[in-house]
């Protein structure tokens, strides 16, 4: 978070209010637009277990066509 200037609160509105894309029935992405950042769009990729577990935060992301 710190390496993408990401705050505690911006994950957590990412995760919670960002557009969700599964890859499968464990693995998705998260994505959200803020407004006040030029690094738009903000992502994470993530894993649903018996927890939530945030792999990476990504910026300049861009979801792929299927």
């Amino acid at each position: 978070m710190a390496a993408r200037n990401i705050t505690e609160n911006e994950l957590l509105e990412l995760i919670e209010r960002g557009t969700v894309k599964y890859k499968d029935a464990t693995r998705f992405w998260v994505a959200i637009h803020f407004e006040n950042r030029q690094d738009n769009l903000l992502s994470v990729a993530a894993v649903l277990e018996d927890k939530l577990v945030v792999k990476t935060v990504m910026h300049h992301f861009e979801w792929e066509d299927k």
